[in-house]
């Protein structure tokens, strides 16, 4: 099983369909009576590039482990994330700790505008074109876990329509609805489209 330390994206062994990416690898030092001991902390997010993405911190006196630990943490901490076509179904904004971050739908084409651990988590869940900015911390540890939780903030027009026991069109209109009608189908670039341009 190789290993990318560059933050690359490589498959694990155990389930080849997920892929994951290490974000961060931190040493850490405690000083004892007979000198230093050397420990790792690895910040790892795992996503199936289909709309499911976790991730997880691993801890051990070797990288290797700690990158295993981090992977088995992040598996059992994944979710789904709603999209329409290759983007999110609308902006979110959150504040999480110090950290505050903007998600925001984009055209088709238009890739992923972000930086460091956010297009991590990003990239790992299949989101092809999007928008972010992160404000208040550079720490990846709560940037991570803020772009985790806004994402699950996330629903799409359906969700919320179930939720209010109305018709689609009743919430976002009919051209709109007609557009997420199509994603599911065969033409999911006019929809990412049209949801972009409503924004």
């Amino acid at each position: 099983m190789s290993r990318n330390m560059g933050g690359g994206r490589y498959s694990s062994g155990e389930r080849s369909e997920l892929a994951d990416r290490v974000v961060r690898v931190n040493r850490v030092a405690k000083v004892v009576k007979g000198g230093r001991k050397f420990s790792f902390s690895a910040l790892i997010v795992v996503g199936d590039m289909n709309g499911r993405v976790g991730a997880g911190i691993g801890k051990a006196r070797e990288v290797t482990e700690a990158i295993r630990k981090g992977m088995e943490v992040a598996k059992r901490n994944m979710i789904t994330v709603p999209m329409v076509g290759t983007t999110i179904p609308h902006e979110v904004r959150l504040k999480l700790g110090s950290a505050r971050i903007m998600l925001k739908p984009a055209a088709p084409g238009t890739g992923v505008i972000s930086g460091g651990a956010m297009r991590a988590v990003i990239e790992s869940a299949g989101i092809k074109d999007i928008l972010t900015k992160s404000h208040g911390t550079n720490n990846p540890i709560n940037t991570v876990r803020a772009t985790l939780a806004a994402l699950q903030q996330l629903r799409t027009a359906q969700q919320v329509a179930d939720l209010r026991s109305k018709e689609i069109e009743q919430i976002v209109g009919r051209r709109l609805a007609n557009a997420y009608r199509r994603s599911d189908g065969a033409e999911p670039a006019a929809a990412a489209a049209a949801a972009a341009e409503v924004k």
